[in-house]
């Protein structure tokens, strides 16, 4: 039997944010480059301390495997403080992130290992999953990190939705409006 990797991290119940994770999409800082399926993983301080410690671990050997130690060379990690997008929903004091992607479409799979589409309207940015994630050191002319490749998301749970994304409801914001129209001929 293989030996289990261990740059691969499966965070449990994280928030989800700014998921791309049935079609890929472009980087905002570089619109060039290749699309890529990802998303933001939203951890709480207090809360998943023990998942963020692991994560921080796995940065740190990968660091001083790959990079002699030396963590002034890199240009980041794929694991960021909150603060730094305080007043974006979701994030803030009290939070970290991790930042994941991949050129190779994730699994997406329901609490039954069932397969999610697009059309499932789940996961949604603000809900809760699983998430697998391989930590990886970048070494190219882009410069030196460490990045997380995102490999599955499973949801897990419904969360309030982030960034304005809450669904309409129809009876409510046309309400007396289509069946007024519909008398009318409209």
């Amino acid at each position: 039997m293989p030996e289990k990797d261990p740059n691969i991290i499966v965070l449990q119940n994280v928030r989800l944010s700014y998921p791309a994770l049935f079609k890929p999409r472009s980087s905002d800082d570089n619109p060039q480059a290749e699309p890529k399926y990802s998303a933001a993983l939203i951890l709480d301080d207090a809360k998943d301390a023990a998942q963020i410690k692991a994560i921080q671990s796995r940065i740190d050997a990968i660091v001083k495997e790959k990079f002699k130690g030396n963590a002034k060379v890199l240009k980041g990690t794929c694991l960021r403080d909150g603060a730094e997008k305080d007043g974006q929903d979701g994030y803030g004091t009290g939070t970290h992130f991790v930042s994941a992607s991949s050129t190779r479409r994730p699994t997406v799979i329901d609490a039954k290992k069932q397969p999610l589409t697009a059309d499932d309207n789940k996961p949604y940015a603000g809900c809760y999953v699983h998430a697998s994630i391989r930590l990886w050191p970048q070494d190219n002319k882009y410069g030196k990190r460490v990045n997380a490749e995102l490999r599955a998301v499973v949801f897990s749970k419904d969360g309030e939705p982030l960034g304005g994304n809450v669904p309409v409801n129809v009876d409510e914001d046309f309400d007396g409006l289509i069946d007024a129209t519909a008398e009318d001929g409209m």
